[in-house]
């Protein structure tokens, strides 16, 4: 059977991308394979500059594509808000929004509305994005959210309902794990919302990727795992083929075919049992627009017509 490589994605001309975390890894990566088909790409990221020198990479590699840039830090919530704010303003309709940026196993820390870093980052911070951009999206064939998850979703993962910001003892790993399970939890309770409109959702792990996500392992671990990694540019086709695929369909997720999942070319996988209970699901998902402020033009009443 042919892998599935960037050479199969279809056309993406007319096509509104919006890409987090699109400056460096496999946001860039991802950001720069969609210009190339001819999508209009929002590289939505914290740090102008270096999205500026994001846009200039792909430009060079790309000299027609189509970018811009927006400012985002996932990490606020006001400053999710004014970036929906912006991109509603410009764009009345979107195809396309890649949940990408993340944190991983970083010291304890919390965003300015003072959530757990990963928690807040990683799932909160793109639960409110998604919310507040999806009516830009419902009306449009074909659009979908993909959401970047991790095999971390397995390793001492757990929703901490008790202790969710981590503040009577902190594990980075499973802090990390907590907010990677939350990522497909999201995924499955959306696409189930999103029965009966032109909207899917969908999930994606990179396997092992060599990329700065990696910047906080302990150097002996980076030092094992750095040799098997594999670069960016492979890390981030199961996320362009959530997010292009003709054939793939809501709820489905998407990881490496070699041995683990580690590395290799896109294939449907497994996710963990605990990601697919419904309960959860909707227990997370009454909390993340409690925490965020944020609710969803899409909601259970719709859900069960």
């Amino acid at each position: 059977m042919t892998k599935w490589t960037t050479a199969r994605i279809p056309d993406q001309t007319g096509r509104v991308a919006i890409v987090t975390g699109a400056n460096t890894g496999l946001g860039l990566e991802t950001a720069k394979a969609l210009a190339a088909k001819g999508a209009h790409v929002v590289l939505a990221v914290r740090n102008l500059d270096k999205g500026k020198a994001a846009v200039d990479w792909i430009a060079r590699s790309a000299p027609t594509a189509d970018l811009e840039l927006q400012q985002l830090d996932l990490g606020s919530l006001a400053s999710v808000r004014a970036a929906a704010d912006d991109l509603k303003g410009k764009f009345d309709r979107i195809d396309l929004l890649v949940n990408n940026a993340g944190v991983m196993w970083p010291p304890r820390q919390t965003t300015a509305d003072g959530f757990e870093l990963q928690f807040g980052t990683n799932h909160l911070g793109h639960f409110a994005l998604t919310g507040l951009l999806l009516d830009r999206m419902l009306t449009v064939p074909g659009s979908r959210v993909v959401t970047v998850s991790s095999q971390g979703h397995r390793i001492l993962a757990a929703i901490h309902f008790d202790d969710l910001q981590w503040e009577r003892r902190y594990n980075r790993v499973a802090a990390y794990g907590q907010s990677k399970l939350a990522n497909l939890l999201f995924t499955y309770e959306l696409q189930r919302r999103l029965t009966g409109h032109q909207t899917t959702a969908l999930a994606a792990h990179p396997g092992a990727s060599n990329t700065e996500l990696a910047r906080h392992l302990p150097g002996a671990l980076e030092r094992l795992v750095t040799p098997l990694a594999q670069d960016a540019a492979l890390g981030a086709l199961p996320t362009l083929r959530a997010a292009t695929d003709p054939g793939a369909l809501g709820g489905q997720y998407f990881g490496p075919d070699g041995i683990g999942e580690t590395r290799g070319y896109p294939k449907v996988v497994a996710s963990s049992a605990q990601s697919h209970d419904a309960d959860l699901q909707r227990r997370l998902w009454a909390v993340s627009e409690e925490l965020t402020g944020v609710t969803f033009p899409v909601g259970e009443a719709l859900q069960q017509a």
